[in-house]
């Protein structure tokens, strides 16, 4: 959610509409759980393409979804993915910049009222102090209004342990690297520190009650479609990309990836039948008292 993030936005923003396309079934899944029959006003933080704003307004009778984010690239692409999607007039979905929880105050003028649901994916964990952001967003809520924080879980894999070049567990490999980039990034936070416990307890350490967690499982078995092959083709080569000049990957490993990720090799993931994709998704439930 900071500006200063060592995240290319710009350059991730047409992939985030690819993913929210994706993630559709699982949106509109989690959002028929999250929306009360009485809920007018819900945001989405850190909104992506606001694919999970546009499901949660399906499940609204009337009232209005904000899809805030810091960084005008990627709202440029929820906007015009709302554009493209919504047309019902009883719910607004509206794009907004903001940056949390820096402007939080700014945001809850903003909104004119206190929100009944507040969703924030993947969002909280790129600013520097997490818990600060968890209670400040925890402050936009109504009495009985819900956070949701998807956080967590276990990382997608696609490919089988062995994919008959170099050493098997290359996947594995690219999650470890992940994990380091990934502390890395968190340490060059402005006001990064850390937080020593898990979502939940931060859910409570902001005065929600009760807190809860639910965790999904998203699958996609072999073959994939034609879309669902191009997503995770796209998703790695962007992640080998991130990760190369760290440092994090070895040479060997690089060697392979650059031979898997290039169509006019004849090992190239995309002749492959095999590919699938596997994850799971935890979602943090507070409620404001």
């Amino acid at each position: 959610m900071s500006t200063d993030t060592p995240v290319d936005w710009t350059g991730l923003a047409p992939q985030l509409v690819d993913a929210a396309q994706q993630d559709r079934a699982w949106y509109l899944r989690i959002a028929r759980e999250l929306v009360a029959p009485g809920d007018r006003l819900a945001v989405d933080v850190g909104c992506g393409a606001a694919g999970m704003a546009l499901a949660i307004a399906r499940m609204m009778t009337c009232g209005r979804v904000v899809a805030v984010d810091a960084h005008p690239a990627v709202l440029d692409a929820a906007r015009d993915y709302i554009h493209a999607e919504w047309s019902d007039p009883r719910v607004r979905v509206e794009p907004l910049r903001a940056n949390i929880p820096a402007e939080i105050t700014d945001l809850r003028d903003t909104l004119g009222a206190p929100a009944d649901l507040v969703w924030a994916s993947a969002a909280v964990h790129h600013v520097g102090d997490q818990q600060a952001a968890v209670t400040a967003l925890a402050g936009l809520l109504a009495p009985g209004g819900r956070l949701a924080l998807a956080e967590g879980g276990l990382p997608e894999h696609h490919l089988p342990w062995d994919v008959g070049l170099g050493e098997p567990g290359l996947e594995n490999r690219l999650h470890a690297a992940q994990d380091r980039w990934f502390a890395r990034m968190r340490a060059e936070l402005p006001d990064s520190r850390r937080m020593p416990y898990g979502w939940t307890e931060a859910l409570r350490r902001a005065g929600l009650s009760p807190v809860t967690t639910r965790t999904a499982l998203d699958e996609q078995p072999p073959p994939l479609a034609d879309t669902a092959r191009r997503a995770v083709l796209e998703a790695l080569a962007a992640r080998v990309g991130r990760l190369r000049p760290t440092g994090l990957l070895t040479a060997a490993d690089l060697d392979v990836w650059d031979r898997l990720l290039d169509p006019a090799d004849e090992e190239w993931l995309g002749h492959r039948e095999d590919l699938f994709r596997l994850s799971a998704r935890s979602v943090h439930l507070g409620v404001r008292p």
